[in-house]
Formats: structure tokens, sequence, C-alpha cells
């Protein structure tokens, strides 16, 4: 089955937010909260998005010592979001804590999705080469990261749709791929560097498409989504 699109809520308040929903009326989506917006309004928007029947991606990629990240991941998982990530190169031992943090959080229930961001799609190799001094081809770089967080017991990774297929064979066919740098043919590509149209993650394996501005910015956003919906699950030419 096709996931949802997973729309990138990248917008600064919460009335801002409830603005953009409001279109869709009671239609439940999957929504990604970063930094942005829920450094700005809290837990307390995470709750209502959940009680509207929204699934929540909750991107604040976290990267600290083991036990802070632990901590954080207890009262993250009681909020009861479905997808939650870190940056995998805080290393094995920050990612077991995390999960470990998730399912004492959670407390029974099933626990939310655990992904780790390999390399950021707007990072070029030669930035990545240059800037963090590592010597692999961005490739080499995503797989190493990808690889550690599946021995780590991460359910998937942050990734470019163009990763996606190689680190699927790295790893397991069922680890996730959440690819974001989705714009449909035409549209701009802003500060997204690896960029892919919704037909082509799905033919390279993404397991997911998280997608921003060409929704949240289009002049009619729920057609928008309804049209990249279709573009994913290979019913629009």
């Amino acid at each position: 089955m096709t996931t949802q699109p997973i729309i990138a809520l990248d917008v600064p308040s919460r009335s801002e937010a409830r603005s953009f929903l409001k279109s869709f009326g009671d239609e439940e989506l999957y929504l990604k909260v970063g930094m942005e917006l829920f450094y700005a309004e809290g837990p307390e928007l995470i709750r209502e998005l959940k009680e509207m029947g929204h699934r929540i991606f909750l991107d604040l990629k976290l990267h600290d010592i083991p036990n802070t990240v632990y901590r954080a991941m207890r009262n993250i998982a009681a909020l009861g979001i479905d997808m939650v990530n870190v940056h995998a190169a805080g290393g094995s031992e920050m990612m077991r804590a995390a999960k470990k943090g998730l399912e004492e959080g959670a407390e029974g229930a099933s626990r939310p999705l655990l992904i780790a961001v390999t390399q950021l799609t707007s990072t070029t190799e030669d930035a990545m080469q240059r800037e963090q001094r590592i010597s692999l081809t961005l490739e080499e770089s995503v797989l190493q990261y990808a690889k550690l967080a599946h021995e780590s017991g991460l359910d998937g990774v942050v990734c470019s749709a163009w990763e996606a297929e190689a680190i699927q064979k790295a790893t397991s066919p069922d680890f996730l791929c959440v690819t974001p740098g989705i714009r449909p043919d035409g549209s701009e590509t802003g500060d997204q560097k690896r960029v892919a149209t919704p037909e082509r993650a799905r033919e390279m394996g993404a397991s997911y498409i998280v997608v921003g501005r060409p929704i949240t910015q289009a002049a009619a956003s729920v057609t928008a989504y309804h049209s990249i919906f279709d573009q994913w699950k290979g019913e629009q030419q």
C-alpha cells in the first residue's frame, strides 16, 4: 500500500498551521513538524494535531550525548507522535539510547518510528568533503550512516531518493527511506540539491516522500497535494 505523502508543515505559528489545514476539512494527513514550528508552539500543538486525527513526523534531528537524547525521547514518545529522528552522526550509542527512550516513553503502546538523518539533502559532495572533512563520496557517506543506523536498531533513515535503492541493498528491504527534496516537474528546487519527482522517488525505492513548498505554497494546496499523491501512487502521467 502506498504511504501518504508527508506534508512539511514549515510555517512559523499555530495560526498559520490552522489556516493551512482548514482547507483540507476533515481529511487526515501525515504532517512533518520541524524545529521552527515546534519551538514556537511546543507540545500543545502536537496534541492538537493528533486530536484532529493527523499523523505526525516530529523532525527535530536530535544530536547530543546519549543520556540527554534518551531523556528527550521519553518525553517525545508521550506525545503520541508517529515518527521522529536523530542525526546518525551522533553515533550508535546515542541512537540506541534514543530507541530505548522511545520504548520506555511509549509505556507499552507502539513506539514511534525512529529514523536517522544521513546527509542533509541540501548538502553537496563538495561541501561535505571540504567542510566536514569526510573523504568519502557523498553516497559512500550516506551508506555508512545508514548501515550504522540499521545496526543500531533504527527503523530507517532520511535520505534523498537517489540513495534509497543502494541503502536498502546495504541494509534490508524493510529499512525505511524517508525522502525529502521532492519536487514535481516544473517546481523550483529552492535550497534542496538532491531532488526527485514523486514518480522517480517511487521508482528508486523511497518508502515515504516529504513535500513542503510545492503543497504549502501552492495556489490550491489541496489540489496540489492530491496531484502529488496520485503521482506518488503512479496514477497520474
